[in-house]
């Protein structure tokens, strides 16, 4: 079963408040799972680089695991069609996409593949200083490539206004490899100092140390920071040793390192 399926599967078989919240840009249903009872305190997303695959089974397990206070709701694959590039190839997407992708990347290996199927890397898609990053690119490919203009892709754009409707108090995306912690963005220092605070909780739980990446911008972290005025995190998993893209066989380590992450948050927020 494909990593895809294998969401499609679970989201079906989930038996709490689930909900699609959009399409992705072949048409493919964008899932979020709701966890725990009350306020919504915050979203966990998973998968957004498509490479970074492995995300969407420790978004399983923290579904499993459950929250210790309110309610989280979970996006474990906000970018399938990404994911099914990644792991299954070209052939999964409609004719005229995938011509169009073939050009923009003429290896022909997909596995390293980070953007969405119109070659927008989606967390470089939001508005948060977007277009000003020190690696962002301007025309289409497996990765960094802005878009058009900010939340041009249908993924991003869902994302976002999902987050408007939830008003989370926390958001945290998870992504590999590196085993470390972002979590600032040109906060003022009342905002710093609270969400540093919190961020040092991550810390103790998951073992990663915490980052700064001061020339990376229009992420989702970055417009949750900014706009929102909200606490995120970006949490890398799986060891900077690894070779990308991280598998199955990293994952026990990964479960092991992060499994409280997301129930600590709600306690603490």
């Amino acid at each position: 079963m494909g990593i895809f399926e294998e969401v499609s599967t679970f989201f079906e078989s989930y038996r709490g408040e689930k909900y699609i919240y959009g399409h992705s840009e072949e048409g493919r249903p964008l899932y979020a799972i709701r966890v725990g009872r009350g306020e919504a305190v915050g979203i966990s997303q998973y998968s957004i680089h498509a490479r970074e695959w492995v995300t969407a089974l420790l978004g399983f397990e923290h579904i499993r695991r459950g929250v210790r206070k309110g309610s989280v709701w979970f996006l474990p694959c906000t970018n399938p069609d990404g994911v099914l590039l990644a792991t299954e190839g070209v052939q999964t997407v409609s004719a005229p996409t995938r011509d169009f992708l073939e050009k923009c990347n003429i290896c022909g290996d997909f596995s390293l593949w980070k953007a969405n199927a119109k070659g927008v890397d989606l967390n470089v898609n939001f508005p948060a200083k977007w277009g000003k990053g020190a690696e962002n690119r301007f025309t289409a490919g497996p990765e960094s490539y802005v878009g058009e203009f900010p939340l041009c892709a249908k993924e991003s754009k869902a994302l976002h206004d999902f987050t408007l409707k939830v008003q989370p108090q926390f958001t945290v995306s998870w992504h590999s490899k590196g085993e470390e912690i972002y979590w600032s963005f040109h906060q003022p220092p009342l905002r710093r100092a609270r969400d540093k605070k919190i961020a040092l909780m991550l810390q103790k739980t998951t073992g990663y140390p915490l980052r700064d990446a001061p020339n990376s911008v229009g992420g989702y972290k970055d417009w949750c920071i900014e706009t929102l005025k909200i606490p995120a995190f970006t949490v890398e998993v799986g060891r900077s040793d690894l070779s990308h893209p991280l598998g199955r066989d990293s994952l026990g380590e990964i479960i092991q390192k992060n499994i409280d992450a997301v129930a600590r948050l709600t306690e603490v927020i």
